[in-house]
């Protein structure tokens, strides 16, 4: 009998993984004793901050565009995003050739602006959350775009995904996976791979305290706007919704969902610095954070590996932060 389930299936996710291996980078799971021992367990960090673009994010649009066909991608590509993804975007079009447009807040962080831009996307700024997906769809009409979901495209969970196939392959007797979560794109990716190649794991979704998204939504059984706090320097964890495929997903394989809060990430990314030598974004800190203050179950000297997603940090607002 033919199970039904939403995970991405692990003959696409390695499809994407054969896909992707020439254009991005597997990147190092670091040992982190130090920061480990002040939650009692053996600590590793995929160091996904030293992913082309600065995040995991590559990942995932490279996998679209490698999914689309010369003609169906032939007008260019367009999102929605806090910056890490449309960095993604705008560096895997402009490795084909193609225009791209990225839809951000008016007060989205500076340097994303920057960095979207830096690799060739055209951005268009948008002053309500609510509304920004009909300002997307728009410029998808008129311009002929293909639009790129962060969260809820197949083809984008599945280059995600491959992240968690490297996990296993390089800590096989880790125990527990500790995700952050925004839009659910990395969730939903990561958690079809393991449970699919290792079901014993444990994943743990992170999310933001102040701005709430996935545990609301699976309470409610559906999507449901997130509140976003001002000035947060978790913005990649602070989308409106979270896709209703990795919700689905989620709901189905993941094991627990924690909240951190602000103060907690930046401690976690002094942590980092400090110790690890890592400069780490908001939401690249949050998993690390989870383990530091101890929000999850974790028995003594547990093997755990926290993803760091990204490192495209906004040092003005990062110091504002500290201070």
């Amino acid at each position: 009998m033919r199970i039904i389930t939403d995970m991405i299936p692990l003959t696409e996710i390695r499809t994407a993984a054969d896909r992707l291996a020439k254009s991005v980078h597997r990147t190092p799971q670091l040992p982190a004793h130090t920061i480990g021992e002040r939650a009692g367990v053996a600590l590793s960090l995929k160091c996904e901050l030293f992913q082309k673009t600065g995040s995991f994010k590559a990942r995932g649009a490279l996998s679209k565009v490698l999914s689309l066909s010369p003609e169906a991608r032939a007008g260019g590509l367009c999102t929605v995003s806090a910056g890490n993804h449309g960095a993604a975007i705008a560096w895997a079009a402009r490795q084909f050739g193609l225009p791209s447009v990225v839809v951000m807040l008016t007060n989205a962080s500076t340097s994303k602006v920057e960095l979207v831009r830096a690799y060739g996307g055209e951005v268009v700024f948008h002053d309500d959350r609510a509304t920004i997906f009909d300002k997307l769809h728009e410029i998808e009409r008129e311009r002929g775009m293909v639009f790129v979901h962060s969260s809820n495209d197949p083809a984008v969970l599945a280059g995600s995904a491959t992240l968690g196939l490297e996990i296993i392959e390089d800590v096989p007797d880790v125990e527990i996976v500790v995700v952050p979560v925004g839009g659910g794109g990395l969730l939903g990716g990561v958690a079809s791979a393991i449970k699919q190649v290792a079901p014993r794991v444990r994943v743990v979704a992170v999310e933001l305290a102040e701005g709430p998204a996935l545990a609301p939504s699976l309470a409610a059984g559906e999507p449901v706007l997130s509140p976003r706090p001002p000035n947060t320097l978790a913005d990649g964890m602070t989308p409106p919704f979270v896709g209703a495929l990795p919700l689905a997903i989620a709901k189905e394989v993941v094991d627990e969902v924690v909240g951190v809060t602000e103060r907690e990430i930046v401690e976690a990314i002094g942590l980092l610095a400090t110790h690890a030598k890592l400069c780490v974004e908001g939401a690249g800190a949050a998993a690390t954070a989870a383990v530091v203050a101890k929000k999850l179950k974790m028995p003594a000297g547990a093997r755990v590996v926290a993803i760091v997603s990204g490192g495209n940090v906004d040092l003005q607002q990062l110091l504002r932060a500290i201070t």
